[in-house]
């Protein structure tokens, strides 16, 4: 299947119409009757915008994609995760409190995909209330099935977004990452996805259905960014939704280099508070190897000062403050424990930021695993939490990480990487996603 910036392209030059692109994959979605990831459509929007989408591109033929009137995603029907406001359906958060709910508002990222020329078709299945990292069910919509293993979770919270780019049922998707949300599910339904830096991706319209929308000035741990079946998926989305509304502008800054063999690429592939699984750890090594043999820099190490127990226990801290502050249990910490907790989250960035002075990017595991079985409450005799562990670091710190398939295990479940790029840099992590991709003969 087209990536979302293949299929733009083939739209653009008239290889293909959107109105067929578009029936195509409402098709699709009609046809699953295994995966559940998609679950609520408007086909009649869909059909109707991808008409204009056509009437636009016919109306300027000549013209190259920049300085007319067509986004980089023009006609590209798409989809986002439930958690988003969609003007005239449905925001639940799986939640069946909300299962009446219907916005009548886009979100500023919903409002930017369009902007970008995309056409927002459906929505995808989350947890209920975003509570899981590891599985997507709730009692509205079911429980989402990965496309590789049906008997298997995609992860969660957006599992539903994740399995819809595995299973064909989306050209691209967007979805939110407090816990791991966007890496975890990436990387267990062998698919691309970018937790940006935080506050990158502006965050009205995602919230609670009823609750108004308070903007942060420093807003820290959840952020919202895109999952795709490239690397270049990835920046043409953050290109499209980051930064401030109009009039103001942003500029992804560019990517330190554009040839895999100049990067300096820190590595750690295993730990013992989250120990790799025989399967995810040969993937590393392998993937790893392949890139040194290309004169990549290799640095074995965790960056200077680092303690990685140390930071995912405050991961943990910070989290708990996050709920605190967002109306769940209050907290039972003191001021001064408080202000502690934070005087560590700074000093953590700070700590990686030098390291990101000598290094441009740092390769390690998404996960420990590969997708599990539904329901398990344990993970190859590790704790439900250890998935935890590899996503908590750049969650602490606020610096882009993206999650990107690296092969398959024996029995065709997909493995992955996580790259962690320096703050701001969105770009160096993704290029250089995109470059390996490249070099081990995927996207």
């Amino acid at each position: 299947m087209f990536t979302a910036g293949e299929i733009a392209e083939r739209i653009r030059t008239g290889q293909v119409t959107s109105r067929e692109v578009t029936e195509e994959l409402l098709g699709r979605i009609a046809a699953d009757t295994e995966v559940n990831a998609v679950v609520e459509i408007r086909r009649e929007y869909a059909l109707t915008a991808a008409d204009r989408a056509d009437a636009a591109r016919v109306a300027q033929p000549e013209k190259p994609l920049e300085g007319c009137g067509l986004g980089p995603l023009h006609g590209v029907p798409v989809t986002v995760k439930d958690c988003f406001d969609v003007a005239g359906m449905h925001t639940t958060w799986g939640n069946p409190a909300f299962a009446d709910y219907v916005a009548d508002e886009d979100a500023v990222v919903v409002k930017k995909l369009q902007r970008a020329g995309a056409q927002i078709v459906g929505k995808t299945n989350v947890h209920t209330m975003l509570g899981d990292f590891g599985q997507t069910a709730n009692e509205i919509y079911g429980r989402t099935n990965n496309p590789a293993d049906v008997t298997r979770t995609p992860g969660g919270s957006s599992g539903g977004a994740a399995a819809a780019l595995a299973a064909g049922l989306t050209y691209l998707e967007y979805g939110s990452d407090l816990v791991g949300s966007i890496r975890l599910p990436a990387a267990y339904c062998g698919v691309y996805g970018l937790k940006p830096t935080n506050g990158l991706v502006p965050q009205g319209g995602f919230q609670v259905p009823g609750t108004p929308y308070v903007p942060s000035e420093m807003p820290i741990l959840s952020t919202i960014g895109p999952l795709a079946r490239s690397a270049a998926d990835l920046r043409i989305a953050l290109r499209a939704t980051a930064g401030p509304e109009a009039p103001y502008t942003y500029d992804l800054a560019a990517p330190r280099h554009r040839a895999l063999k100049d990067y300096r690429v820190g590595i750690v592939t295993d730990h013992p508070a989250a120990p790799v699984t025989s399967e995810v750890g040969d993937a590393l090594s392998d993937t790893i190897d392949r890139i040194a043999a290309t004169g990549a820099k290799i640095v074995d190490s965790w960056p200077d000062g680092v303690d990685p127990d140390e930071q995912a226990e405050e991961f943990s801290r910070q989290v708990e403050l996050f709920f605190a502050l967002h109306g769940g249990e209050p907290t039972t910490m003191t001021v001064d424990q408080l202000l502690t907790t934070e005087r560590n989250r700074l000093a953590a960035r700070a700590k990686w930021q030098r390291y990101f002075e000598d290094i441009d990017v740092f390769l390690c595991p998404t996960s420990f695993t590969v997708a599990f079985p539904h329901g398990s409450t344990t993970i190859d005799g590790r704790p439900y939490e250890a998935q935890v562990f590899w996503i908590a670091h750049a969650s602490l710190t606020g610096h882009p990480a993206l999650s990107m398939p690296i092969g398959r295990t024996a029995t065709g479940l997909p493995t992955a990487a996580q790259v962690i790029g320096p703050w701001h840099e969105d770009d160096t992590a993704i290029t250089f996603a995109e470059l390996l991709a490249q070099h081990l003969g995927s996207r």
